[in-house]
């Protein structure tokens, strides 16, 4: 089977829910408290564990097999994915988990989170037809008038209309500012004519629901150059006329992009008013009433910010479940004999030391970048919900700078460690009978998605690091050498594993991070003496390598975090207790991240105080040899 779900159990999202992080404080919110509780947590994600293996693995094979077509001018999807979108809909895992009613009986953001984790690992391809269609009717709303409310939602919530949001054009990618889409008034002040195309839209068309509801970017005949003349408008495929019934608005979908990967998902070319009859409402302020300015990417941002979580997060369970996928093949395939008992047995090759290796440093990934993921979304939640105005600028602050390592670390690491996972599978893993193959390619995307990880890490040096003139990053590494403070004086523990006598202090741990705190100062200190002395291309030439070291840090404070507990509730099971191994598994995921991934930290900072200059320096004719 080349699609498998193979994650065994929820045991670690259950430890983040329900020991980790104090989840007890969004339960209780007046959101929440009237419908769930920590005690509702196994009762939430065992189902879709099992609805994830029973329902969505199946139809990720069927993605895979029958990929989407583009024919006669209309779009074709897997046959599979119409109805399980509408049954996941139906069972309020879609659109209505987003109702910001006072009554709605929605999940926790964090909550939320750990279950589309496992329905992304199932069928990464089906998820963004839903989390688009979430990330467009929370824009409208937050951003629409009652009417368009009234309108658009009620249809998106219940997985009717599916919606989308069109930012690249083929002459404007990630240069938004130079999208060429125009709008042109008509008598109605918020009704706009659209004039324009967009290509690489995720679900920009499918063949399972009534409507398509574009949250789309363009600009005002008259309104300000660059980003800050853009505004937003909904542009339906279908024209929503006041009786409800729906009309040609002359969108067309021109053609669909054949990938590497992710076959079950559309991408669409888009052609709005080829024939003069597009329209669109137009969402904010008028530019031309405003100084020019458009209010589209702000709004937009909203949208992307929480795109880009669910992009990292689908990288993530990309990475897990191909890693899981490999354990699984590692304990039953038989080669070779161990080295110390070169005369005995062969032995599963999970017993081999450089398969444990590799397992363990894709657990000790998976955990990192799942901690800090998950620290991340119960921002989300605080920021929300938490009436104390303190609470919620900190939450905010934190979601601000996370975002960024949040989606760029796990889709730039997904590449290569996806590719340990094939290697330990040998041959087979290169064969497409293999889970693996697929799941690298689906994976690829997410490094482009949502803004190129370059993107990400100008986004992190360039805003994240000066935010409140640099307060705000200043007192997030603050906060991990309070943390290192705190800890590091009480981290003694030893207990008995599988191998024997296993050192679980982690007071060379602690060092570590502290080490690794101490050079990410210096790393700062260099870039800021670059910018003095107006050598100013050393700051990109350097961003993404930054961005990884900020992520390896935080991701090694919160794993690092989660091993204390760990280290507490091992010594309070004891070694007969069935948890036993799997706190004895996070404790050594920890101290296997800190002391083989931290240390990349001032490794950068290395590189970056030696200031080597050779990419900027090589002529770009050198390039033709």
């Amino acid at each position: 089977m080349s699609a498998n779900f193979a994650y065994k159990n929820a045991r670690d999202l259950k430890f983040i829910l329900k020991e980790w992080l104090p989840t007890e404080e969004i339960f209780a919110y007046p959101r929440f408290a009237d419908y769930y509780s920590k005690e509702d947590v196994d009762s939430v994600l065992d189902p879709c564990l099992k609805m994830a293996k029973e329902l969505l693995e199946p139809s990720n094979e069927d993605g895979n097999a029958n990929p989407c077509r583009y024919e006669n001018g209309k779009v074709v999807t897997p046959p599979t994915f119409g109805p399980l979108f509408h049954k996941l809909q139906e069972e309020g895992w879609g659109t209505s988990n987003i109702d910001d009613s006072e009554d709605a009986m929605v999940l926790p953001h964090v909550l939320k989170s750990a279950v589309w984790e496992l329905f992304l690992a199932a069928n990464p391809t089906l998820l963004p037809y839903i989390i688009l269609t979430c990330g467009a009717a929370e824009l409208i709303q937050s951003f629409a008038t009652p009417e368009l409310k009234e309108m658009f939602l009620p249809k998106m919530m219940d997985g009717t209309w599916a919606g989308t949001m069109c930012l690249t054009e083929s002459t404007a990618g990630s240069d938004v500012g130079e999208i060429l889409s125009k709008a042109y008034p008509t008598d109605h002040p918020r009704i706009f004519k659209i004039k324009g195309s967009k290509i690489f839209i995720t679900g920009g068309d499918n063949d399972f629901t009534e409507n398509v509801i574009h949250l789309y970017l363009a600009k005002i005949e008259g309104a300000a150059k660059g980003t800050r003349g853009i505004s937003l408008f909904i542009v339906p495929k279908f024209w929503v006329n006041e009786d409800g019934s729906l009309s040609d608005n002359d969108v067309q979908t021109t053609g669909i992009e054949h990938k590497m990967g992710q076959y079950g998902s559309v991408t669409a070319s888009l052609s709005m008013g080829e024939n003069g009859g597009c329209r669109g409402w137009l969402l904010g302020k008028n530019p031309l009433e405003n100084d020019g300015v458009g209010e589209g990417m702000a709004q937009m941002f909203e949208m992307m910010n929480g795109a880009r979580m669910e992009t990292g997060h689908s990288a993530l369970a990309c990475i897990a479940n191909a890693f899981y996928n490999a354990r699984d093949y590692c304990q039953e395939r038989i080669q070779g004999r161990l080295m110390t008992d070169p005369k005995g047995d062969r032995v599963n090759i999970i017993k081999h030391e450089d398969i444990r290796r590799t397992l363990l440093m894709g657990k000790a990934h998976i955990e990192a970048m799942r901690a800090m993921m998950y620290k991340t979304y119960f921002a989300f939640d605080v920021r929300h919900s938490e009436t104390d105005p303190d609470k919620r600028k900190k939450a905010g602050n934190l979601i601000e700078i996370c975002t960024p390592l949040c989606k760029a670390y796990p889709s730039d690491e997904a590449w290569w460690l996806i590719g340990e996972a094939i290697q330990a599978y040998g041959g087979y893993g290169y064969c497409e009978e293999y889970p693996v193959a697929q799941i690298a390619r689906d994976v690829k995307i997410y490094s482009i998605w949502e803004g190129t990880n370059y993107i990400q890490a100008m986004d992190l040096v360039g805003r994240k690091w000066t935010m409140g003139k640099g307060a705000v990053f200043a007192e997030f590494i603050q906060e991990m050498r309070d943390f290192c403070a705190a800890h590091k004086a009480s981290v003694e523990a030893a207990a008995v594993g599988e191998m024997g006598q296993t050192d679980l202090s982690l007071n060379r741990e602690f060092a570590i991070l502290e080490q690794a705190l101490d050079a990410y100062g210096q790393l700062q200190m260099a870039i800021g003496g670059y910018f003095g002395q107006k050598q100013f291309s050393m700051l990109p030439l350097y961003a993404r390598r930054i961005l990884t070291a900020t992520s390896q840090l935080y991701a090694g404070r919160c794993i690092l975090d989660q091993a204390l507990l760990a280290s507490q509730k091992a010594q309070e099971v004891g070694p007969d207790h069935y948890d036993y191994n799997f706190y004895v598994g996070k404790i050594l995921s920890a101290k296997y991240f800190i002391r083989n991934v931290v240390p990349n930290v001032w490794a950068v900072a290395d590189i970056i105080k030696d200031g080597d200059r050779s990419a900027l320096d090589i002529p770009l004719e050198s390039f033709e040899y």
